[in-house]
């Protein structure tokens, strides 16, 4: 026994329901604020941000922009808006976006460059890594002709979230951002989780992001904010963004209460992040050892867990993990465990301990 599956009320910091420790491997969303975030958050100088009044949120982006290497930033509510926000700022009417085939932008954000901006979205293979071939990129900007739509922006995600969260590394996102400098289109960086690609490949994160025009990361992930992301790029930019982000419905008036765990999440959680990726590793090589689970630790970089159910009823037994405290999610790249704050060593022993009796249990061959 890894951790002590028979243990049904041991208080841990995942948390625990009617007598049940709940480990929740959902995802990196689910991570409540560090109490210096919430002591920030009650103590937060206010204004109203609209205005560009708010010191709080004002000194977020000030760090932000600073820590990418970017001139200007903006404060918006989620990782979906900024890269919303982007794609209308780069893009008018009838503008193509590049995009990968198993990216974020494309597959999760309800159409809404389409919706929004009328920008028709091209998708580029990506590979298992979410990396893009320059190549195919290359091949799949329009040429200028009276029956195409101009091709005005390409993005790419960085760690890749159907990729098992591989970082992809300052060279790989040069070659691709050198295509688009090639033919004077714009380059978004859809960072969601890119802080845990620097502390993965020791790489400063603004040497990730040297040739992008604007970049999006998530407080809301491996950060632990409650609420919130942030975009980076030149003045010029970001001003576009920050209308774009009022006509989204994101003027949020005095959100220095929130952008204040920001501040914090920037000076405490970034280096915090190894420990997530520790914990993944950890997971996924027991999650190797475990009958009717096939998952490869080498394809589980970061601090995303993805592993192929074999057994003919997965959906039963992602239900009893849930009614035995352990949570995941079943997505089309297979089943996925997300390490974060709040998740510890034992916690991940505990975890593996109920998945695999479980398995034993109720998996059918």
């Amino acid at each position: 026994m890894r951790g002590g599956y028979a243990s049904n009320t041991e208080q841990t910091s995942s948390g625990s329901a009617d007598g049940v420790r709940v480990i929740d491997l959902r995802s990196d969303t689910v991570t409540h604020p560090s109490p210096e975030m919430r002591q920030a958050m009650f103590e937060a100088e206010l204004g109203d941000d609209v205005f560009g009044d708010d010191p709080t949120v004002n000194k977020l982006e000030a760090m932000s922009a600073a820590l990418l290497g970017k001139e200007d930033a903006t404060f918006v509510a989620s990782g979906t808006m900024g890269n919303i926000a982007a794609g209308l700022a780069h893009c008018g009417r009838g503008d193509e976006m590049l995009v990968g085939d198993k990216s974020h932008m494309f597959n999760a954000e309800a159409g809404a460059h389409s919706a929004l901006g009328g920008i028709p979205v091209q998708t580029v293979r990506n590979d298992a890594r979410g990396m893009m071939d320059p190549d195919e990129v290359r091949a799949a900007v329009r040429p200028d002709n009276i029956h195409y739509p101009p091709t005005k922006l390409i993005g790419m995600e960085n760690t890749h979230n159907q990729a098992g969260g591989t970082p992809l590394t300052a060279e790989e996102v040069a070659s691709v951002a050198a295509v688009a400098k090639d033919y004077e289109i714009k380059f978004h960086i859809d960072g969601a989780r890119l802080f845990n690609a620097a502390v993965a490949l020791e790489t400063p994160v603004a040497e990730l992001v040297k040739d992008a025009d604007t970049v999006s990361f998530c407080l809301s992930k491996g950060l632990a904010c409650p609420v919130g992301s942030v975009v980076v790029g030149n003045h010029k930019d970001i001003e576009k963004v920050r209308k774009w982000r009022k006509a989204l419905g994101g003027g949020m008036r005095q959100v220095g209460v929130i952008a204040a765990a920001g501040v914090v999440a920037l000076d405490t959680m970034i280096d915090r992040l190894a420990e997530d990726h520790a914990n993944a590793r950890k997971m996924s090589v027991g999650l190797a050892g475990i009958d009717g689970i096939e998952c490869d630790p080498d394809a589980n970089p970061t601090n995303l867990v993805f592993c192929h159910v074999s057994a003919k009823n997965p959906t039963e037994i992602l239900q009893k993990l849930d009614e035995r405290g352990v949570r995941a999610l079943s997505l089309p790249a297979g089943w996925r465990f997300v390490t974060h704050y709040g998740i510890t060593s034992d916690d991940i022993d505990h975890a593996l301990d109920v998945v695999e009796s479980t398995f034993k249990e109720y998996a059918a061959f």
